[in-house]
């Protein structure tokens, strides 16, 4: 089918066209939420603003993320492309050297007014959310480690399971996948620490936003005993923390009746619309089995509850378990089988045992915002020398994901296609950065100056444009607040 021949380039001679034509639309809504003017009114770095500002600084490194750049060099691409700094209306955007050397002026309070100042515009992102949006905020919570082989970072250090970088913390809002604030560490450091901290900034921030509840989620590092009483007093939050399996919590699931556990059902994770398909055939199963490995079976699962008070607290909490019984086998031989447990301690009172299980592995969702982070955005790299100035990159790299996840809540929906535009809009907010990018943001635009316009003219066609042109529409409006 492909048959094309005799294929010849040739430079335009008056024609400019841009591969990333989405990124007028990310710039028309920075400016529209006043991102902006919040940056530069509170973060103050440079004593003289010429050429650049602080925000010309942030923008240049979260653009350059999603206009297809996955390192700082990338920088060098931009800055010579004429047609992207007519796009921009920029006569010329920082170089990755200069980029590098904005990056090591944060301190670590000047990192967490950036943070407030992108915080800011998210809050007129959300006011422009439907009333059901703030009946909760679901909070996550959530370390990782960011490797590195650079030999003379300062801050790096060798973490938990041998890999020498960093360690930082988001805090996510699991509604929309927003990442609302993400904490530096060195590697070596805990998972948990100061989530306190930073989820009592979260709430803050939700509950300034409108939210009318808060849902707190983490694993077994982030139980924080020491303050679940002040959060459970709160009256308007919940949590969901994994708790660590002791021998004496073992004991207690041990005693509790045989009638005091029922069997975890699972729902199916899809409905086959259509006729079952034959199941392939397991090929990874049978060399595991014909090569002798040890594999372990689940049999069954089976959740209950009693009430528990950790030391650090002066109220007593449900204590969810879940026991899963399991076969090891070796070969074709079932070895042994037994017993292995999960704990998970909340205020919650009127979920079922079942339902605070599944709420709780919903959290694991956030490992796809963190991954997306990673290898999507590539946030979470280290391309600078020191703790506080990779953390500022990565604020600022991250900041091309919140773009993302508000151009998709700010996709309007009209009520007579509601169910469509909803769908679209969901689709678009759950949607990998990759994929963002290729719907949303590589689209081939021709660059037009006249008529003190702007105009980005669509030089192809995808399935998305209809979306975008809402966006755009939608962006250009005025607000009531």
């Amino acid at each position: 089918m492909m048959t094309a021949t005799n294929i010849q380039y040739e430079p335009a001679d008056r024609v400019q066209g841009l591969s990333a034509g989405g990124i007028g639309a990310i710039f028309l809504l920075a400016q529209k939420i006043d991102l902006i003017k919040e940056i530069d009114r509170n973060l103050h770095l440079l004593k003289v603003h010429q050429p650049y500002h602080e925000s010309d600084h942030v923008l240049n490194i979260s653009f350059n993320v999603v206009a297809g750049g996955k390192r700082i060099e990338h920088l060098e691409l931009r800055r010579n492309d004429e047609v992207y700094l007519n796009a921009l209306g920029a006569q010329r955007i920082p170089d990755p050297t200069t980029a590098g050397d904005f990056c090591r002026r944060f301190s670590e309070p000047d990192v967490m007014t950036l943070m407030a100042a992108i915080n800011q515009a998210r809050l007129r992102v959300w006011a422009q959310q439907p009333p059901e949006f703030f009946e909760e905020a679901i909070l996550d919570a959530d370390g990782t480690i960011v490797p590195t082989d650079a030999e003379c970072k300062q801050g790096a250090d060798f973490a938990y399971d041998g890999q020498y970088g960093y360690h930082p913390l988001v805090i996510s809002l699991a509604n929309t996948a927003e990442p609302l604030f993400l904490f530096n560490r060195s590697g070596n450091r805990p998972s948990q620490e100061l989530a306190d901290v930073f989820l009592d900034k979260a709430v803050a921030l939700c509950l300034q936003g409108g939210f009318r509840k808060i849902l707190l989620r983490g694993d077994t590092k982030f139980a924080q005993t020491k303050h679940l009483d002040r959060w459970d007093d709160a009256g308007n939050i919940r949590f969901i923390f994994g708790y660590e399996a002791h021998d004496s919590l073992k004991d207690r699931a041990d005693e509790l009746p045989a009638d005091a556990y029922s069997f975890l059902q699972r729902a199916p994770q899809y409905q086959i619309k259509t006729a079952p398909r034959t199941t392939p055939e397991r090929v990874k199963q049978e060399i595991v089995r014909e090569r002798g490995y040890e594999t372990i079976h689940l049999l069954e699962e089976m959740v209950a509850e009693f009430e528990y008070r950790p030391v650090a607290c002066k109220k007593s909490y449900r204590m969810i378990v879940v026991r899963k019984r399991v076969g090891i086998d070796k070969g074709q031989m079932r070895l042994f089988e037994e017993y292995r447990y999960l704990f998970y301690i909340t205020n919650d009172r009127k979920m079922t045992a079942e339902e605070v299980v599944f709420s709780a592995n919903d959290r694991c969702d956030q490992e796809n915002l963190i991954a997306q982070l990673k290898n999507g955005v590539h946030a979470l790299t280290t391309p600078v020398n020191t703790l506080e100035s990779n953390w500022a990159y990565m604020v600022m790299g991250s900041l091309a994901w919140s773009l993302k996840a508000w151009s998709a809540l700010l996709v309007p929906v009209s009520p007579r296609h509601q169910a469509k535009h909803q769908a679209e809009k969901r689709k678009l907010l759950r949607m990998e950065f990759a994929t963002y990018c290729a719907a949303f943001i590589q689209m081939p635009c021709q660059i037009v100056r006249g008529g003190r316009r702007l105009v980005y003219r669509f030089l192809s066609w995808n399935p998305w444009q209809g979306v975008f042109l809402r966006l755009v529409e939608r962006l250009h409006a005025s607000w009531l607040c």
